[in-house]
């Protein structure tokens, strides 16, 4: 039974430090889509970037994701779909959906 709440307490703090969210820091993530947009992600992460808030952008946590830390209180989510959408050229584009 010790042994149980050891592991328990251990696996806890293992996920809590996995994604560290600082104060004044909120995570937002985004599936993403689009025709051929894969192969977009640097255009997609620009993008991201730009919008005034953004402090970080890592694809690598999810496939097929965006998780995005914002300073709180200065970003929408849904300003980050935005501008994933915004993001298209001749025969492709990007989808951004905000996960819940």
């Amino acid at each position: 039974m010790n042994i149980c709440i050891k592991l328990g307490c251990l696996i806890g703090f293992v996920c809590a430090m996995a994604i560290p969210t600082f104060a004044g820091e909120e995570k937002v993530t985004l599936m993403l889509g689009g025709k051929f947009c894969d192969g977009y992600m640097g255009d997609v992460e620009q993008a991201l970037r730009r919008v005034p808030g953004v402090k970080t952008v890592d694809f690598t946590s999810m496939k097929g994701h965006a998780v995005v830390t914002v300073e709180s209180g200065k970003v929408k989510p849904e300003q980050l779909a935005a501008a994933v959408s915004g993001v298209k050229g001749d025969g492709w584009y990007c989808t951004g959906e905000v996960m819940k």
